[in-house]
């Protein structure tokens, strides 16, 4: 069964360092999970590091059977057939049984390029069956805000790939958490998380349904869970790609209310009219207003919406910059239709895909 994790890493700094491209390989596949603390070799006398280096990448053309390999790389039976294992899955190591004795296994295609081909169309093949579930469950409307500005700080890409297959006949999963465990919305060690009731799938279910973005207090409020984990799956999300982060900018009016509210206290209206934007923003009647509800304590939500009709959202989130107050964010699914979501994710996976070429390329450079 193809299965794989990929993780968006930059291109390498050197294109003549074989250990430096074999260790980019590693880290882009998540061949090796990093426990502790980096070791001076920086990996390279693992075994999955001297598998690729020593063996696979060097001689493409190349079989070998496990036995050998073994005592090689001097591990045991068990400990190398996980390692052969993890390749497998991924696409890029196949094996044959022809023959008495051990498995050999080689690099598919006779060399690293044509295994990375092997490895892309599975993967955008897989991607793009397995997308379509979001169709399925997709009944968010699509709502646009005042004001939509893309999110500023997208994470690198953590994606996983898993090919389609039956729900296990014991274990309490559902397709749509098997869907997210696969796609790795629930961690790399699902556990309970992969219940059809868990946190994790009920906020993704809510993201699915709903039109406005989710806050962290809203979120808080819907689903019986502490802020910080919430948040911190909420992030995890993100990381594939089918999620995203952006400012409230339905929330502008109740932001500007208590920016103001709280600079008029701390700064006074002297403050208020010269650094804090209202001479700049605001003709004299919206400054007459504001300032003397806020000196009556009256200022409602209500009265700042009002108030603010007229103005630019662009123009209001300068005035809360120099109010100094902030916008909350929200999370929703990154378009407003399943097929914006899937157009995202596969771009974002066609990206690394073609990072990982290149570096094919650079070891077969070096090899040459």
């Amino acid at each position: 069964m193809f299965s794989v994790r990929i993780q968006e890493v930059p291109l390498p700094t050197t294109e003549r360092d074989i250990d430096g491209l074999v260790a980019w390989f590693i880290e882009s596949l998540c061949l090796v999970r990093k426990r502790g603390e980096a070791t001076a070799d920086l990996g390279r006398a693992g075994p999955v590091h001297r598998l690729l280096r020593d063996f696979l990448f060097v001689q493409p053309t190349s079989s070998w059977d496990a036995q050998m390999l073994a005592d090689e790389l001097a591990l045991t039976p068990a400990s190398l057939n996980h390692h052969l294992s993890r390749l497998v899955e991924s696409g890029l190591v196949g094996y044959t049984n022809e023959g008495k004795g051990w498995r050999r296994y080689y690099l598919r295609g006779g060399s690293l390029s044509n295994a990375i081909e092997f490895f892309t169309v599975q993967c955008q093949t897989i991607v793009r069956q397995r997308l379509s579930l979001i169709a399925e469950h997709w009944t968010r409307e699509p709502v646009r805000m005042a004001l939509e500005v893309p999110e500023s700080d997208t994470p690198p890409l953590a994606l996983g790939v898993v090919e389609v297959r039956p729900l296990p006949n014991e274990g309490n999963t559902s397709e749509i958490s098997q869907w997210m465990g696969d796609f790795g919305l629930l961690g790399e060690r699902p556990g309970k998380e992969a219940n059809p009731d868990s946190i994790s799938v009920q906020l993704f279910e809510m993201l699915l349904a709903r039109g406005a973005p989710l806050s962290l207090d809203e979120a808080a409020e819907l689903v019986d869970g502490p802020k910080a984990r919430l948040g911190r799956i909420l992030e995890r999300f993100r990381t594939s790609g089918a999620v995203e982060r952006v400012p409230r900018i339905d929330r502008l009016s109740v932001a500007l209310w208590a920016a103001m509210m709280a600079q008029h206290q701390r700064r006074g209206e002297d403050w208020m009219l010269k650094k804090g934007g209202f001479q700049r923003l605001l003709n004299t009647k919206q400054q007459s207003q504001f300032l003397g509800l806020l000196k009556k304590g009256k200022l409602k939500v209500e009265d700042v919406e009002e108030g603010m009709k007229g103005i630019e959202p662009s123009e209001q989130m300068l005035l809360l910059n120099l109010l100094g107050g902030r916008l909350p964010m929200g999370h929703r699914m990154a378009g407003e239709r399943p097929e914006d979501v899937a157009r995202k994710v596969t771009e974002r996976l066609d990206r690394v895909l073609r990072r990982m070429r290149r570096v094919a390329e650079l070891v077969e450079e070096i090899d040459a």
